[in-house]
């Protein structure tokens, strides 16, 4: 039969939404149905917060987490090369050193741009900045 071999995967993805959705409901069923008033406080530490976390992140938070997703994007394309790394053989040994080489000069820049000193201050930052 031609749908025979995808049968197991069906049934893994029936049995996955399955437990998913007991585990999902079965709090609403065996658990708890009135917290305490201390689970309902905010933060759940029973104290009153003074004030409420303000302001913007600083731009270092944005830039770290854009150069993660640039490394993660990088491991999807190193570890299909890896699994076929004979079969591919030197030309696709230099294609991925190329791909490496052209990752490393952009994290080398942002390196020497600032993006990943997180020690320094915003004069010092400023000062940089003119110097260069």
């Amino acid at each position: 039969m031609p749908g025979l071999e995808y049968a197991s995967i069906l049934i893994l993805a029936l049995l996955a939404a399955g437990i998913g959705g007991f585990m999902l409901f079965a709090n609403s069923w065996w658990g708890p149905k009135m917290p305490s008033a201390i689970k309902s406080e905010p933060f759940e530490c029973g104290k009153d917060p003074i004030a409420l976390p303000a302001g913007r992140l600083p731009v270092h938070f944005y830039v770290a987490a854009m150069l993660f997703v640039v490394l993660d994007v990088e491991l999807v394309f190193l570890f299909p090369w890896a699994v076929l790394a004979r079969e591919l053989g030197r030309p696709g040994l230099a294609w991925m050193a190329v791909f490496v080489l052209i990752v490393v000069a952009a994290f080398g820049y942002a390196w020497q741009a600032g993006a990943l000193d997180w020690g320094s201050t915003q004069q010092g930052r400023r000062e940089r900045m003119k110097v260069k």
